[in-house]
């Protein structure tokens, strides 16, 4: 490979043998950069019994993991997701700021000519957690979906903010147009209407309405579309390359390419950031 050898992982869901098969895997091929794509933690992982998974297992997995790659370690670049408690982000931070890992939630980073920006946010979701839930491009709620103003949330919140503001407002200011052509999106949701985004809701019906089986988000769909970015990095829905076949997409010009999985294995996608169309995805 010509470029930045990269591996790009998503929805971990705090699984130990997921991150120790990454970590391994990094031992051995050395790539320049990991990029975690969210839903890191384990489910509920602030009434976990079991001691804190940030402090108890990554800090340590990571800083083991550099002290066996050496002046070869690479680069972590994460973002959290829809299932991450937005309460663990100031630990992520606090991992960043100790050198272990760059937290680009709504933030930026250089990689190999390339400028990687992340973005936790999704539509609203059936689930209560809406730490990372925003409107899509309005305040429209698919049947069955929870408003992101009802659930619940782990840190405080600004209402007037979660009313008004959208997904596509965000992105549109993360992603310019005169900077999106060198931009690798790093969102935790798929774009709408994708190989990426198809969910398990065939038949399902909520008062005489079918849902639909497209959960993604438009306005993501609709950045990749009129912005073209080099190329796009998702999870969120576990069974869509199941479902639809594919762990890929392309909009445009623009890559897509997800590391969610249904299975017990880790998806493991590896990409050469100056030719991504050529990514490989490997269930270990």
């Amino acid at each position: 490979m010509g470029g930045a050898h990269c591996f790009f992982v998503s929805d971990l869901h705090g699984r130990v043998d997921r991150y120790r098969k990454l970590f391994d895997a990094a031992v051995a091929e050395r790539p320049a950069a990991i990029l975690l794509g969210g839903d890191l933690l384990p489910h509920r992982w602030t009434s976990r019994g079991d001691g804190d998974f940030v402090a108890g297992f990554l800090v340590p997995g990571v800083k083991r993991l550099r002290r066996r790659c050496g002046n070869a370690a690479p680069r972590i670049l994460l973002i959290l997701g829809n299932d991450d408690e937005r309460v663990a982000e100031a630990l992520f931070i606090e991992g960043e700021h100790a050198g272990l890992w760059e937290y680009l939630h709504r933030r930026e980073a250089g990689l190999g000519g390339r400028r990687v920006v992340g973005y936790s946010y999704v539509p609203p979701t059936p689930f209560l957690l809406k730490d990372w839930e925003r409107y899509d491009v309005s305040r429209f709620v698919d049947p069955g979906s929870v408003s992101p103003e009802e659930g619940y949330r782990t840190v405080s919140f600004d209402l007037a903010e979660v009313r008004s503001r959208t997904i596509a407002d965000d992105l549109s200011e993360l992603v310019p147009t005169d900077r999106a052509g060198n931009t690798v999106l790093l969102a935790h949701s798929p774009p709408y209407r994708t190989c990426l985004d198809r969910a398990a809701l065939d038949g399902r019906m909520v008062d005489h309405v079918p849902l639909d089986v497209h959960v993604g988000s438009v306005a993501v769909r609709r950045l990749i579309e009129s912005r073209q970015p080099w190329l796009a990095l998702h999870g969120h829905i576990h069974e869509a390359p199941r479902l639809t076949g594919s762990w890929r997409d392309q909009l445009g010009r623009t890559p897509c390419l997800s590391a969610a999985h249904d299975g017990p294995e880790l998806a493991l996608v590896r990409f050469d950031l100056d030719r991504p169309e050529e990514a490989r995805r490997e269930l270990i």
